[in-house]
């Protein structure tokens, strides 16, 4: 069976040094896969890769046999393929429906002089996204807050708008960088199972995320970076108790908290 993401030779340089280097992935349809590693190890660049905010020095990738490589953002989004970042964006004047609605009109297709005189076509696509974005606020948790401007959320409750806007597009797949980043226990858990609804109704994602014991428990199967390169890939377990993954992601001291399910 055809992977639904496939990376061959991923490889990204920044003067010199080699951020990303050759790194080989497939991502079945319906998985939920976990992408560690220490800091510097290359995990945030492969998502700003994959999603056409950096260009690749080498390599390639497709999504459901749609070649991707090269493409810019805005065509690998519409092409299913759509991503969050570390760094809540949000408009904070603008009501939450309106940052989802923002959010679709990046893939709506709508000109500008269809949206000038107002057309019929104008009226349907926004129907569609404010449906779409009250369907996303239920999901997320955040309806209660659709009328109110996104100046009132939490950190956490942000992170959860950046999924919604994410999903905007309804995407085969989604990239995730560091969705728990700086969040509350609650709200983790809480994540967690926004991630979870997701993966049930059909969306494949792939996780960058610091923590570990989320990654493990979340997740069916797990890849390691370290220093650019692929050390290992693979079901939690085996990750845990993997001697590359214990010397060289979180030294000895941490390897301990890995192998206990703390870190």
């Amino acid at each position: 069976m055809t992977p639904l993401l496939e990376v061959r030779g991923l490889t990204k340089r920044y003067l010199g040094l080699t951020a990303v280097d050759r790194v080989d992935f497939d991502v079945e349809a319906g998985a939920v896969v976990g992408l560690i590693g220490p800091n510097g190890s290359g995990k945030s660049t492969i998502v700003d890769c994959l999603s056409g905010f950096e260009p690749a020095d080498g390599g390639h990738w497709r999504l459901d046999g749609r070649a991707l490589t090269d493409l810019p953002a805005h065509r690998i989004a519409r092409a299913g393929l759509t991503r969050t970042f570390q760094t809540v964006r949000a408009y904070d004047e603008l009501t939450l429906l309106d940052n989802l609605c923002v959010a679709a009109q990046e893939e709506d297709g709508v000109g500008w002089l269809a949206a000038m005189l107002r057309t019929g076509r104008l009226r349907s696509v926004e129907a569609a996204a404010t449906a779409r974005a009250r369907e996303l606020l239920d999901t997320v948790d955040l309806a209660e807050y659709a009328q109110a401007p996104a100046a009132v959320l939490s950190y956490g409750q942000r992170k959860l708008l950046a999924i919604a806007a994410a999903m905007m597009a309804r995407p085969r797949l989604i990239l995730l960088d560091e969705p728990v980043a700086g969040v509350n226990p609650t709200m983790v858990r809480r994540i967690e199972r926004v991630i979870q609804q997701l993966n049930a109704e059909g969306t494949t994602l792939v996780i960058v995320e610091h923590n570990v014991d989320f990654i493990m428990s979340l997740c069916r199967r797990v890849i390691v970076l370290e220093e650019g390169q692929k050390i290992a890939d693979g079901p939690p377990g085996l990750i845990r108790s993997d001697p590359r993954v214990l010397a060289a992601y979180l030294g000895q001291r941490g390897a301990a908290e890995l192998g206990q399910g703390r870190a």
